[in-house]
């Protein structure tokens, strides 16, 4: 492979995996639901983009430390335990929602829009909004590893370029991709939904979870 090869091979990856939905779909989600501001969503997404790229070139020091076929093993295991971990911080949004629709239900009895008030304004914890973009970080790109390697041999001064454009193309498309979907979700009106707005939402992040297990 050429050296411009290889660096666009890399752009690609980091452009095609983030369109995935469970890199940030989990963030847009949530993000509605939490009501947060532009600013916060894009934060958010960065954050997430800038793990991937950092977990991904992690991995990649695995991969010339103990051989591919190691680092593959190792890179599976960790996208499966990111899986499990997304369903079970999905679980836990939704369940929490349930029982705070339970504890307020008497409370709030035919009067929705107080109910999706109240809820609303319980605040965004800071420990759910780490924990979710600690899931989505730690997952590494397999894909792009074999270029790295590929590249080894050209060296340092192509490996730091490839890291560099591999980077811009991840964080870029990960804030972009979910800027987008946010926008759109904003014009989307779920009306008596939005009282259930914490379970549904917690499910969704569920259901991602496991559509990243069933393709890990």
């Amino acid at each position: 492979m050429t050296a411009s090869l290889l660096v666009g091979t890399v752009a690609a990856v980091g452009v095609l995996h983030t369109l995935v939905p469970d890199h940030w779909a989990p963030i847009v989600v949530i993000a509605r639901q939490r009501r947060w501001s532009a600013l916060r969503t894009v934060q958010a997404a960065a954050i997430a983009g800038l793990g991937h790229v950092t977990s991904t070139l992690l991995l990649g020091v695995v991969l010339w430390a103990a051989g591919a076929s190691l680092a593959q093993r190792y890179g599976h295991i960790v996208n499966v335990v990111a899986a499990l971990a997304l369903i079970a911080f999905g679980l836990w949004i939704a369940y929490g929602g349930w029982r705070e629709l339970r504890a307020h239900s008497h409370e709030h009895e035919g009067d929705g829009d107080d109910a999706s008030d109240h809820h609303h304004h319980h605040g965004d914890p800071a420990s759910q909004r780490t924990t979710l973009l600690l899931i989505l970080g730690s997952s590494p790109m397999v894909e792009g590893l074999p270029a790295f390697l590929a590249a080894s041999t050209y060296g340092f001064a192509l490996l730091a370029t490839m890291a560099v454009v591999f980077a811009l193309a991840t964080i870029v498309t990960y804030v972009g991709v979910t800027g987008i979907a946010m926008r759109g979700l904003e014009r989307v009106s779920l009306g008596p939904f939005e009282r259930y707005g914490e379970v549904l939402s917690g499910l969704l992040v569920a259901a991602v979870g496991v559509f990243a297990l069933v393709t890990a």
